[in-house]
């Protein structure tokens, strides 16, 4: 007698280990993408956010990066849907309807509609963003800097010039030049909008629920879920990703929206 069993990857098994490592990848990507945005804030008309925005879009290493992350969120989203199907599937017609809160909290019970509010998201921000500014029409600037005393002189364009042939920095009489796509002003238009911003923040809320569990869950998931430290993962997936990292992403449009008015 023979038995048959499935492979690892494509087992129920697998699929959840998969999920809890793509996971918590975009987790670590989510600490660095906050600390390069964070450079909004800065009272410097963009100089330091364009600078990363460029770095970051073409030193090589991290256009690697980003198709891991790619690659991720798409093999994270497929599935979560697989599992949630086949979840649905082996349940029960009526399964403990009405005592989902005895059994389960909120956001474990909606993990598949706070992650379809988070995809919508990203699709939409990468769209307002990423997309501009590799193929739209986004704002150019000029940085002039006088290296002895700091002192910066800005021209800005709502248009890219047509001689424009990619990013340049030189330095020619004490004086440094950028020469960039403005993708700080582009920001700053699309927060104008309060739909958008409005939608940001509640994708952001979605985002707190959806880590809050989804950050313990994927640690339990590959065997990490020993007293002697479980209480530090949750409360490190509670404080840092599910209030500190969302408020923060948060904060963004909403900085950009009340500056405007």
């Amino acid at each position: 007698m023979s038995s048959k069993s499935k492979p690892l990857l494509t087992s129920s098994l697998g699929k959840k280990l998969i999920m809890s490592l793509t996971g918590l990848f975009l987790c670590s990507f989510l600490l660095v993408h906050l600390i390069g945005n964070l450079q909004l804030f800065k009272d410097d008309e963009g100089y330091a956010f364009n600078n990363y925005a460029y770095f970051m879009t073409h030193f090589t290493p991290i256009k690697v990066v980003s198709y891991l992350l790619y690659a991720s969120i798409i093999i994270h989203a497929v599935y979560a849907l697989i599992l949630t199907m086949k979840n649905k599937a082996a349940r029960p017609i009526g399964y403990d309807k009405g005592s989902g809160n005895v059994n389960s909290k909120w956001n474990s019970r909606n993990m598949g509609i706070l992650g379809t509010i988070v995809l919508v998201f990203l699709a939409t921000h990468m769209q307002n963003f990423w997309f501009q500014y590799k193929f739209g029409t986004t704002p150019y600037v000029e940085y002039h800097t006088e290296l002895a005393t700091g002192n910066r002189e800005i021209i800005a364009s709502d248009n890219i010039p047509s001689n424009y042939d990619g990013y340049k920095t030189y330095v020619n009489n004490g004086v440094e030049t950028i020469q960039t796509k403005d993708l700080y002003k582009q920001v700053a238009y699309t927060f104008q909008n309060p739909f958008i911003v409005l939608f940001y923040v509640i994708a952001m809320a979605a985002l707190a629920f959806h880590l809050i569990h989804g950050f313990q869950s994927a640690f339990q998931t590959l065997g990490f879920n020993h007293r002697r430290y479980i209480g530090f993962i949750k409360g490190l997936g509670i404080w840092v990703f599910g209030v500190l990292v969302p408020l923060a992403f948060a904060a963004m449009p909403l900085y950009f929206y009340f500056k405007s008015l």
